[in-house]
């Protein structure tokens, strides 16, 4: 199974529509977030957002695994990163980048930078897509997870998973 490591936005899609249980099934022990999306986490936490208490939850049970940026390569792309990109982003593409691990995420100019590095991307949509193709859910319900992550603020450029 490929590594991955998401991003805020991405994990916290899955998170507000109570859909965490995918990506569990998809990268169980082989999904990561840097220890500054864990803090980008937290802040929400503390903001008022308690669906996003579940993303703790996850780091806590083990599936989901925080990593910290190696001392050399990994935190030097991370600095250059950093003056364009978010943390969370940055840290996230250091990571992918050094490590071979795919980088899920929707924004888009964190995946124009990852493109340019040669980092393998998925985003929230296609984690759905790639859930409906392993029956991990069955298109209605990845519909329904869709409508969901919309009401709670994901911007999508499709309205049905058919699309994709």
């Amino acid at each position: 199974m490929p590594e991955i490591i998401l991003d805020c936005c991405c994990l916290s899609n899955f998170a507000l529509s109570n859909s965490l249980f995918i990506l569990k099934k998809l990268y169980s022990n082989s999904a990561f977030v840097t220890e500054f999306v864990s803090a980008e986490i937290l802040r929400g936490v503390h903001r008022g957002h308690k669906d996003l208490t579940k993303i703790q939850d996850s780091l806590r049970e083990g599936w989901l695994k925080e990593v910290v940026l190696s001392p050399k390569k990994e935190k030097s792309l991370y600095e250059t990163l950093s003056v364009s990109l978010g943390l969370g982003e940055a840290s996230s593409i250091a990571v992918a980048k050094a490590r071979g691990f795919f980088f899920a995420c929707d924004d888009r100019a964190a995946r124009r930078e990852a493109g340019l590095l040669g980092v393998k991307l998925s985003g929230t949509l296609g984690i759905l897509k790639k859930s409906i193709r392993d029956k991990t859910i069955k298109l209605k319900e990845g519909n329904l997870i869709l409508t969901e992550m919309i009401a709670k603020g994901f911007y999508s450029s499709v309205n049905s998973l058919k699309e994709i």
